[in-house]
């Protein structure tokens, strides 16, 4: 089988060439714009260049992960992953072009499993450690997997998807260290009798060599294909460029490996520079506090909730080690970027991203920053604002955001799904933008966060960030509800600080509130109090749950006699 480069695969299994959408529905692939990227072999393997190849150059004896008050050099990472890699390929017949599902916390030993599935020729399904057994069930299905690495602390749910999906043929447990002691961790007994060598795959560039799955902030799980040049493509862009990762950079975090941003910024990017990372298998804003304490970290990557709950406590730790900030997953609000630059004097790098190019596309850092505005395309991508039928609109109105670069949108299986989100060679984000005169990119909502009430159009993220900043709101989220004399109207809701005064009167308060911020078309004519919003486990916002309830209740309401 030869790739759409010519170079012929090295995957066995056709499973992924086979199910990537036809090549006149991919979006433009660009690689000349940045030096590294021209420079890549048509023929590499990620994990060769991102561990192998840094061991060998010196990097042997340096930390590479942190976790559970243990340190684990770039070294022994390469020794765990080559002994992974000789039980998936003699014990467990795994060949390449074979996806593998791995269901772990982020700790050492899904790093190496992770590296071993690449280093044998196979394809990376990480998933959720919270995915449920009939969510795991689609994944299963959807990717054709028959193999699983799973930490046993994890079992339960996997064993209950095998029995939905009877392809999953195999699954390998493991503990948190690797370390053989558990009855059930197969993959850890085995391991440790294997020899430390392993001769990597000569994988082509363009095999693919991951598949992930997007977050479901819009519904069902849409499985993306990225390949070994897209892993190297996203550690040479953002990170060389704007976030300006080196060697003596410990970051920590909260996303989940299984999502990308988590995979590039908690493992990819700084193995690519040679630092190290901390992981943790839980979170929460005083465990992150108390971790860039504790490691004396210099960068942090979370989600904009994250920055907001941890504002209030970092008068209580010493964080003077900490230079550098990321929030992706959501939009990061004003307000929020405005209360973590007081906290802290940090400003925070809002990159945006999409599960379906990978990594982050635009962003700005240091004084570069300015509050509210995403950034700026970053070098190696390009970026355009275009209008419902893909012509660019001037600066300074809103419109679809549409980007291409060296990663870009190829979906699982789904080439009526692949039509709508590339379109003319571009990637079409579902993000309402507008860009200024000086290249910023300033959010406006989600295409369907767009809120239409009465003729006007409506950007609930703009609603929501004129709420944040009243002291008594915690967290919000506004969406459409069905209406009957305005078609839609803003409705939001709302977890307060003080429970308790979730009343009439506050509610007011919060309406008048807005109308003196925005234009009083704008605010919230329904507000409803909640004790929680419903939250990816990625941390973002799924307003579609919310916008799925209000048309439920609508349609409950036309039918009562």
């Amino acid at each position: 089988m030869h790739l759409p480069g010519g170079v012929p695969s090295a995957h066995v299994d056709r499973f992924a060439a086979d199910n990537l959408p036809p090549r006149e529905l991919w979006p433009v692939m660009d690689y000349a714009t940045v030096p590294e990227l021209r420079a890549y072999p048509a023929r590499m393997n990620a994990a060769t260049i991102l561990l192998d190849d840094g061991v060998a150059a010196g990097l042997g004896g340096r930390p590479c992960i942190h976790y559970n008050h243990r340190t684990l050099s770039y070294r022994a990472l390469l020794d765990i992953a080559n002994r992974v890699a000789r039980v998936l390929v003699e014990d467990y017949g795994l060949k390449p072009g074979n996806r593998v599902l791995l269901r772990a916390p982020n700790n050492a030993m899904l790093v190496a499993c992770w590296f071993a599935v690449l280093k044998a020729g196979g394809i990376c399904v990480t998933t959720m450690p919270m995915l449920r057994a009939r969510e795991l069930q689609t994944l299963i299905d959807k990717a054709e997997i028959a193999l699983a690495l799973c930490d046993v602390r994890l079992a339960d749910e996997l064993e209950a998807a095998r029995q939905r999906a009877p392809l999953l043929a195999r699954i390998g447990y493991f503990t948190a260290t690797g370390e053989a002691g558990d009855a059930h961790a197969d993959l850890d007994r085995r391991m440790a009798g294997k020899p430390g060598g392993f001769a990597n795959v000569a994988t082509a560039a363009d095999d693919v060599a991951l598949i992930a799955f997007t977050s479901g902030t819009t519904g069902t799980p849409k499985g993306t294909m990225h390949c070994h040049r897209d892993v190297l493509a996203i550690c040479d862009c953002f990170p060389r460029s704007t976030f300006g990762a080196g060697p003596d950079d410990i970051v920590c975090g909260s996303p989940p490996l299984a999502f990308t941003f988590g995979l590039g910024a908690l493992t990819l990017f700084p193995m690519r520079f040679g630092a190290a990372a901390v992981l943790l298998e839980q979170f929460s804003p005083d465990i992150l506090l108390e971790t860039i304490r504790d490691y004396r970290v210099t960068a942090c990557y979370t989600a904009p909730t994250g920055y907001r709950a941890m504002a209030e406590q970092v008068g209580r730790y010493d964080l003077r080690s900490l230079r550098k900030c990321v929030s992706a997953g959501e939009h990061l609000p004003k307000p929020t970027a405005e209360l973590w630059h007081q906290a802290t004097g940090i400003k925070i790098i809002d990159g945006l991203g999409a599960t379906e190019l990978l990594h982050i596309f635009i962003a700005a850092a240091g004084d570069a920053v300015r509050f509210g505005a995403t950034g700026q395309v970053i070098p190696g991508y390009q970026a355009a604002i275009v209008d419902a039928a893909g012509a660019p609109l001037p600066d300074g109105e809103a419109g679809r955001l549409a980007v291409r670069g060296p990663t870009g949108c190829r979906y699982l299986a789904d080439p009526e799904r692949q039509k709508t989100y590339v379109q003319n060679g571009w990637n079409l984000t579902g993000d309402v933008y507008r860009r200024d005169a000086d290249g910023y990119y300033w959010y406006q909502a989600r295409g369907d966060d767009m809120i239409i009430s009465a003729g006007y159009n409506i950007a609930g993220p703009e609603v929501e960030s004129v709420l944040l900043d009243h002291p008594k709101v915690k967290e919000c989220a506004v969406v459409a509800s069905p209406d009957v004399q305005r078609g839609h109207i803003v409705k939001a809701f709302v977890v307060l600080r003080d429970p308790a005064e979730a009343n009439p009167d506050t509610v007011k308060l919060l309406q008048d509130f807005v109308k003196a911020e925005i234009a009083p078309y704008k605010y919230p004519r329904a507000v409803e109090f909640v004790g929680a919003l419903p939250r990816t486990e990625t941390g973002k916002l799924q307003r579609f749950k919310l916008r799925a309830q209000e048309a439920a209740r609508a349609g409950d309401a036309n039918r009562r006699p």
